[in-house]
């Protein structure tokens, strides 16, 4: 197989437009770094001699998005795919620890390359030429090791969101952070304050969802205590009771990352126990109890959600999930799933979130004490009764009912008086009291 049908065609037509063109052209970046590792190629990214107007130029048949023009960058789309081409760099201060205060275009590949972030994304690619490595990114490709290109520290206070790319490679691709640039990590961490709620946001996913997540975040629980000091009380916080062998922080990284690696699942294991030191009581016997941390970790979540802007529909499924995450769904004193029980909590969060909850009640259950595992077979039992619930369109929400509220209206009653009166018939059901039945309902409404 040729190299070049390893990358998207369009990278391909980029670099040979630009060299007809009179000019040198590269690919660099993530699409190189992932060649090199066998992953899947994502977006291409082009350095160039060119200036952003003669690129401009070059591609004028085509279209050309100014995306960053002022700091040579421009997207160009090449048979729907987009191109982002930027011009050789060199770069001036960075007040504000995230953008240069000035750029000065370059005809120089190696100042291009020595303003970068780290060696695995400073490696250079050309069709014609092949590998271009001025900073020895192959090697640490090769060696799995995140490094910093010139002085880490430099790197960090230049744009400290490298501080958060850092952990998230690491975690994504299960690379060890070299010595020097972890001291330099710890020495910049507060910079974090500086950089937006949005890239804060976006590379905390990424990093949590990651395959090493666990192993980075114990490690620099101090990094993600200044995004998130919410997280700090966590730290080290032991729980002094039968159920649980680890502390809370321990607990909460161990959980989440039994978990499969879906964005909401994993926020929301993360949150579900961050309310527990407001909440920690000691029973007779000097145990300890956290009455109440779902609610009191619901409402620090959507605390947090919203200060680092997610969207409305990720901040309500997660708020819910920890809310509901200690909810019980077993038949009281014993280790069966509760038909009843689960079609209650259905009602009140849905057929979508239900098999989320479940996976996060799962993987919580199972970064506990082992003796209280319920074990893979419940968990499998309870998948099941779901299946049962909803492939037997059985009745758990008021919207089942065989009978609404203009029903109720004819009947006489008024107001949040329907509400009520849905409410309780919907618990007749479920409860197996009464059958979802119109004319058993309605003899049941009028004896209540």
């Amino acid at each position: 197989m040729k190299r070049e049908n390893n990358f998207k065609s369009a990278a391909k037509t980029a670099l040979e437009m630009l060299k007809e063109g009179g000019f040198e052209a590269f690919l660099i970046g993530g699409s190189v770094r992932d060649y090199l590792m066998g992953l899947p190629i994502g977006d291409i990214d082009v350095t160039t001699n060119a200036t952003p107007y003669e690129v401009e130029d070059v591609f004028k048949d085509y279209n050309v998005i100014e995306t960053g023009i002022k700091h040579g960058t421009v997207t160009v789309l090449l048979e729907g795919e987009p191109v982002e081409i930027t011009t050789y760099r060199s770069e001036g201060e960075y007040s504000d620890n995230r953008h240069p205060d000035s750029v000065e275009f370059s005809r120089s590949l190696r100042d291009d390359v020595i303003r970068r972030d780290f060696t695995v994304n400073g490696v250079a690619y050309s069709f014609e030429n092949g590998f271009c490595d001025l900073v020895g990114g192959i090697e640490d490709i090769n060696n799995g090791i995140i490094r910093c290109i010139g002085d880490a520290e430099t790197r960090f206070r230049e744009d400290a969101l490298r501080i958060m790319r850092a952990l998230r490679f690491s975690s994504v691709l299960g690379f060890t952070i070299e010595e020097n640039t972890k001291i330099a990590i710890r020495k910049c961490k507060e910079l974090l304050k500086n950089i937006s709620a949005e890239r804060i946001r976006e590379e905390t996913v990424k990093l949590i969802c990651g395959k090493n997540a666990y192993e980075v975040l114990e490690e620099f629980s101090d990094v993600l205590g200044v995004i998130l000091p919410e997280i700090k009380p966590l730290i080290g916080f032991e729980q002094i009771n039968r159920h649980h062998i680890y502390d809370v922080y321990t607990h909460t990284l161990k959980a989440m990352t039994k978990s499969r690696p879906s964005k909401t699942i994993r926020l929301a294991l993360l949150f579900h126990d961050i309310g527990k030191p407001a909440c920690v009581s000691f029973d007779e016997k000097g145990e300890m109890h956290f009455y109440s941390h779902p609610k009191k970790s619901a409402e620090i979540t959507a605390n947090i959600m919203t200060r680092l802007r997610f969207d409305n529909d990720t901040k309500n499924k997660v708020v819910t999930l920890v809310e509901f995450h200690d909810s019980p769904i077993t038949v009281q004193g014993s280790n069966s799933p509760d038909r009843r029980r689960i079609k209650r909590i259905m009602s009140q969060i849905g057929e979508e979130l239900i098999y989320d909850l479940i996976e996060i009640k799962r993987c919580d259950n199972s970064a506990q004490n082992p003796d209280y595992y319920r074990g893979d077979e419940f968990y499998g039992k309870t998948l099941e009764m779901i299946d049962e619930i909803i492939g037997g369109k059985e009745c758990f929400s008021v919207k089942d009912l065989k009978i609404n509220g203009n029903d109720l209206l004819r009947m006489g009653y008024k107001g949040k008086e329907i509400g009520e009166a849905l409410r309780i018939c919907l618990d007749g059901v479920i409860d197996g009291r009464i059958k979802n039945d119109y004319e058993e309902i309605l003899k049941f409404i009028e004896k209540k």
